[in-house]
């Protein structure tokens, strides 16, 4: 045997030299389940993502193309923004925006501060009655909006509040989800925080503004943004306490509109875009904050 024989380095096996693909924990995924994973989240993002991408196509698209083709096409031939115009022409789609913007931050305003007050009160302060008011909260959540609805609309009616948008905001001013998400944030601090805090000779409320309340920024965001998308996207109540078209939101408006030009789907398609794209825009300025929770009461040295 030569000498360039002997110093010849082995050969590594051909599973040895396949490329090697690990998770999180660093344990080996084999090729064909790492197909089948990719498969299925482009799978669930079609069916997602996939009826948007066909409404917006169907909004930029002419009064010449045909939206019912076989097959279908989604990238429109001669893209055009008339028919966004034709819907500001038809309904007065930016006053029912700006009367849903309006109802979506006093939602958002009253849900932050309201969830942020009772779940700091619920986690951390000490008192009698502190586990059956959590458990009010947990039951609250499972009451049907359906079921209770009667009972709103007359107390609205009662307090003079019917047809105002203050009756649309009031009965979603606080969440019970939302007050059990801060709540779950708050519990989640360190007690020897706050207990050297107390010793320095820090009130309840300088604890919460100063100490609670910066450690739990993300957890609010989350509820900040359901707040939004909730009252962005309610429909039934505002149309049950409303009846002056002056006074109407954003998705009472875009259903007068199908309904009126139920046959024009390029109309309608452009109605739903502009109704989607600020949800759109908040998540994607906030998106980064879901990913907070795990973290989010940790020491920070």
């Amino acid at each position: 045997m030569s000498v360039l024989e002997k110093t010849r380095a082995p050969e590594a096996p051909a599973a040895a030299r396949e490329p090697r693909f690990t998770d999180e924990h660093g344990r080996r995924i084999r090729v064909w389940e790492l197909v089948l994973r990719y498969a299925l989240l482009l799978a669930v993002l079609a069916l997602t993502i996939g009826p948007f991408l066909w409404q917006l196509s169907t909004s930029l698209k002419g009064p010449t193309e045909d939206i019912y083709s076989s097959p279908p096409t989604f990238l429109p031939g001669d893209p055009t923004l008339h028919n966004y115009e034709r819907v500001a022409d038809t309904i007065p789609v930016w006053d029912y925006a700006l009367n849903s913007l309006k109802v979506a931050t006093a939602n958002v305003v009253t849900n932050c501060v309201g969830a942020a007050l009772a779940g700091y009160a619920l986690a951390r302060l000490r008192y009698r009655g502190r586990r059956v008011a959590t458990l009010a909260f947990i039951l609250a959540m499972l009451v049907p909006v359906e079921g209770i609805i009667i009972a709103q609309f007359t107390t609205m009616r009662e307090l003079g509040l019917n047809n105002t948008l203050i009756g649309v905001v009031l009965p979603g001013c606080i969440g019970a989800m939302n007050v059990l998400l801060m709540r779950n944030a708050f519990l989640n601090l360190p007690y020897e925080i706050e207990e050297a805090a107390f010793v320095d000779g820090a009130n309840v409320w300088q604890r919460f503004l100063r100490i609670a309340l910066p450690s739990v920024k993300g957890t609010l965001a989350v509820v900040a943004i359901f707040a939004f998308m909730g009252a962005w996207d309610d429909f039934l109540w505002p149309l049950i306490v409303l009846s002056d078209p002056s006074k109407f939101t954003l998705t009472i408006g875009l259903n007068y509109l199908h309904g009126t030009f139920a046959n024009d789907e390029r109309l309608v398609a452009a109605g739903t875009i502009i109704a989607v794209a600020p949800l759109i825009a908040l998540f994607a300025c906030l998106q980064r904050y879901f990913f907070r929770g795990v973290g989010e009461g940790a020491v920070k040295g």
